[in-house]
């Protein structure tokens, strides 16, 4: 057998060698043998190792693949949070300091009536100790048992301490009064009364029960839970999800943690590597779950992903304090100050407390919330911010007739209130204009870069500052914009204008900030909601509409704005510009009054640099209606003969544009001309018609008939009338 065996061992040797292309015969070194390595003549064997060794020789790459933590806590560095630290430091040593300055009578009058108590534990405990009393107990047990030899030992020694301790006793007493007969000769008056006074109150602090302290506490301090991987454990187990169970449970790898558990701001942060297969996803859309399984409340817990780190990096911050009802550090620009759109500037504070800034030059901005969570707050903050910049030109309408941007009325252009015909005919004309404005700014920013005035083919500061481009900031704000978009004459045209301002407005200095109540495709059509730079999206009820606000997949990712509870008002996840989205609560307290004060400042700013204008000095806005809405149809019959039965829209505007250049200048397009007789009641088609190479088309275009008609009936009511 052992023979037969090792004939097929050879034959095995020998089909390797072939398909190797080595000699067949089997050499192993010694060495190699012990090593367990497999010789072919001339060419070791050896199995493909996957794994690379578990020691890594020094300065090899991995070693300095090191992430090297903060020297300074991130409060040290910040000047903002090193203030706010700063003051409340300060301010509890104020507190302190005056809490027990007013009771020092009470203290004084507690001190004095226990002084008779701490004399006589005083002299009793002298005279305990000059009697050895702490060796009575070891007599004693000597004596019960008899023991005569070990109890006349114990005695002699005690007679020597009693005496020795007698002498130095008597020795301290005859020094103690010495010192007070030479210090009340010797020292001055206020020494000696300083004297008695530690002495009195050496007494009083002596005989003070321990359970009873002189002085009270002047500041209740919450106790906090600290926050314990055990904690963490036990709440990611309540979650329900079984990869963590297993993880978890009984032969698990368990859950890891790259860095301890460690104070972050008013906080504990806990980073976290999650079993793979789980997303920090899968834990925030459990938040209420997870806020339950650590015994906090929900807006003390924050779980967020880690971008910088693997997919399955967890970050958990719990504050001390709830989010919603955590004091906030006072808002910079509350007293007024003067800002500058082209730098960022401070929106709201995250879950620290840390201020979270947002520039609003280069943007657009998209606002989303169910009713009553502050989105009209955030839209009016950002205002207040844009209305700091003496540059900015405000254009702001309140859709929904409420009130809440009428404090803005002082430094507006354009202001508008409610969803009234004669309002939506203002924002039309107010609209068409930005949109010439942004044709003009496009056509003028093009030249200046050929001049090399702008660089980056858009404004810049010191070109939004020189009046003479007409280049300054517009900030154009509006409240409920899906009555703009919903409306059944000028949806169409409102939505085309407003998709165009987000596409290319920001470059040329035009930010339109829009906030709804209703985040769907209809309220924010997708032209707009897809190509926003800046999203502050607060509670909203589901993932459609959380997408809509902070762009696509954004749900998927873990970033989810249904999950803030009801009372979250103000709260926030916000998107800037390439940046992750972060929870920013906006500034609290900032209600009409305070609005109002910020733009009295803001007024005054630009009193002084002279760019009052239109509503703010009493000017309205006149609207196309008010000049065209008799004139229109009767041009168009006029420029357009019998003869003609049907006529695009491109040659009707180039007829009207001949007959009055300042009226229509405006219409560039067949869909402006659309938008403007459907008012009217007056629907265009597609038209058959001829080019100038005499070739056949169809167009958008209308037929003069249905414009004779309306015309017609028009005479025959106001005859009537």
């Amino acid at each position: 057998m052992n023979d037969r065996a090792d004939e097929h061992q050879e034959q095995d040797e020998q089909q390797t060698a072939r398909v190797l292309h080595l000699p067949s015969e089997r050499v192993t070194t010694t060495d190699e043998a012990e090593a367990g390595a497999e010789v072919l003549d001339g060419e070791v064997v050896e199995p493909t190792t996957v794994d690379q060794p578990s020691k890594v020789e020094p300065g090899s790459a991995l070693v300095r693949a090191e992430k090297r933590l903060p020297i300074l806590p991130a409060w040290a560095k910040d000047a903002e949070e090193f203030r706010t630290a700063a003051k409340w430091a300060l301010g509890y040593a104020g507190h302190t300091a005056g809490f027990h300055a007013v009771r020092c009578p009470v203290y004084v009058a507690r001190v004095v009536a226990r002084v008779p108590a701490g004399t006589w534990r005083l002299l009793s405990g002298l005279l305990h100790w000059v009697t050895d009393a702490e060796g009575r107990p070891v007599r004693h047990a000597s004596a019960r048992r008899e023991d005569a030899a070990e109890y006349l030992k114990l005695s002699q020694q005690r007679d020597g301490r009693v005496r020795a301790r007698a002498v130095l006793a008597i020795g301290l007493g005859v020094a103690v009064l010495a010192a007070m007969l030479l210090g009340h000769a010797v020292l001055p008056t206020a020494v000696q009364w300083a004297a008695a006074v530690l002495a009195l109150a050496g007494l009083g602090w002596l005989g003070a029960p321990a359970d009873k302290p002189i002085a009270s506490r002047a500041v209740e301090s919450t106790k906090v839970p600290k926050l314990t991987s055990g904690a963490v454990e036990t709440a990611l187990a309540s979650l329900g999800i079984s990869l963590i169970n297993q993880a978890l449970g009984k032969g698990g790898t368990g859950i890891g943690f790259p860095r301890p558990i460690a104070r972050d701001g008013k906080g504990w942060r806990a980073d976290i590597d999650l079993p793979p297969g789980v997303t920090p996803g899968d834990v925030m859309e459990r938040r209420a779950k997870l806020a339950s399984g650590l015994r906090r409340p929900l807006g003390c817990v924050w779980p967020e992903s880690d971008n910088t780190e693997h997919a399955g990096r967890l970050v958990l911050w719990v504050g001390d304090q709830d989010m919603r009802k955590a004091t906030q550090p006072a808002w910079a620009l509350r007293k007024g100050n003067r800002v500058d759109l082209f730098q960022s500037q401070p929106f709201g504070t995250d879950q620290r407390g840390r201020w979270v800034d947002l520039r609003l030059m280069f943007t657009s901005v998209a606002i989303g919330a169910i009713p009553r969570m502050g989105k009209t707050f955030a839209l009016r903050e950002l205002l207040l911010i844009a209305a700091l910049d003496p540059r900015a030109e405000l254009h702001t309408y309140d859709l929904k007739g409420t009130g809440d941007l009428d404090p803005l009325e002082p430094v507006t252009h354009v202001h508008g209130v409610g969803d009234e015909p004669e309002e939506i005919d203002q924002a039309v004309t107010d609209l068409r204009g930005l949109r010439d404005e942004l044709r003009r700014r496009a056509k003028l920013i093009r030249d200046l870069a050929k001049k090399g005035l702008a660089p980056e083919n858009k404004v810049t500061p010191e070109l939004a500052s020189k009046k003479a481009l007409r280049l300054h900031p517009i900030v154009a704000g509006v409240d409920e914009c899906q009555v703009w978009f919903e409306h059944p004459d000028y949806g169409e045209e409102l939505e085309a204008i407003c998709t165009d301002l987000v596409k290319r407005g920001p470059a040329l200095g035009i930010i339109l900030i829009l906030a709804t109540q209703r985040p769907d495709a209809k309220s924010l059509p997708t032209g707009i909601s897809a190509n926003v730079s800046t999203r502050f999206c607060l509670k909203v009820q589901g993932q459609t509409e959380n997408d809509m606000v902070l762009g696509t997949s954004k749900y998927k990712q873990g970033v989810r704005a249904t999950t803030f509870a009801w009372d979250d008002k103000g709260i926030g996840y916000l998107v800037g510009e390439g940046s992750e989205a972060q929870i920013v609560r906006t500034v609290a307290g900032l209600d009409g009054p305070a609005a109002e004060k910020v733009v009295a400042y803001a007024r005054n700013l630009r009193e002084q640099a002279g760019t009052l204008t239109g509503h703010a000095i009493g000017e309205r806005l006149e609207s196309e209606q008010d000049t065209r809405r008799d004139t229109l149809l009767e041009d168009v019959l006029t420029v357009v003969p019998e003869t003609e039965k049907k006529v695009w829209n491109e040659r009707v505007i180039a007829r009207l544009y001949e007959l009055r250049p300042d009226t229509y200048g405006t219409y560039r397009e067949a869909a402006d001309l659309t938008a403007a007789l459907k008012r009217h009641g007056i629907r265009t088609a597609q038209v058959w018609g001829t080019t100038d190479e005499g070739k056949g088309a169809s167009r958008i275009g209308i037929t003069r008939a249905d414009i004779a008609t309306e015309v017609a009936e028009r005479n025959r009511h106001r005859e009537a009338g």
